[in-house]
């Protein structure tokens, strides 16, 4: 199927070295990726993710716990400069929220959905320009690897094993192919990876 827009469907979201986006102590447990979260790579990264990005898709639990951070940091004088170029893009971007149980956006030039979320990305696909960002809200990236919606995948890699907690990649999904479109390793073992949906030749 043909997009007349062009927009790619991109998600960025950390891991560790087993596949978790959190620990063993549930969803909040996210000692092992903050650890690596200020280094010269993760911010070069956060800077590479929003680079052609202009709309923002995220989950309930992220829309509220990035809203009482990156606010602040956008109006932080004295904040990394990459960090700031990010708060003001996300302060700023066109926001869809994922949600069931708000009933109100939480931040300024946002909008929430209870929809599927297949149809809400085509309904964003289809209009507008500039890539679709789905910010490390992880039901919302499943959601779309479930039914291969995604263009390209930004990837921060923690060299650490957490030994549980809960996977991004999960059996089941629809087999698909990727390349590398970009690589760097950071002094302390993480890795920041790009990678770009290879289509089939029946797609």
């Amino acid at each position: 199927m043909t997009n007349p827009t062009g927009r790619r469907v991109t998600a960025n979201i950390s891991l560790t070295l087993d596949g978790h986006y959190s620990g063993p102590g549930g969803p909040g447990d996210m000692g092992a990726i903050v650890s690596y979260a200020t280094t010269d790579v993760a911010r070069a990264h956060l800077a590479r993710i929003h680079e052609k990005a202009t709309t923002a898709v995220l989950g309930r639990l992220n829309a509220e716990g990035f809203l009482g951070f990156w606010p602040t940091i956008a109006a932080d004088e004295n904040a990394d400069p990459r960090d700031r170029a990010y708060a003001k893009w996300l302060v700023d971007a066109e926001k869809v929220v994922f949600s069931t149980t708000l009933t109100e956006a939480p931040w300024d030039r946002a909008r929430v959905v209870n929809a599927p979320v297949a149809d809400v990305i085509a309904g964003l696909k289809a209009n507008g320009e500039g890539d679709i960002l789905v910010n490390s809200s992880a039901s919302v990236i499943k959601a779309l690897l479930a039914d291969d919606l995604i263009d390209r995948l930004y990837l921060m890699i923690c060299p650490e094993i957490t030994g549980g907690g809960q996977r991004l990649f999960v059996d089941g999904l629809p087999a698909s192919k990727w390349a590398l479109a970009y690589q760097e390793a950071g002094e302390l073992g993480e890795m920041a990876l790009v990678y770009d949906r290879v289509l089939s030749c029946s797609q």
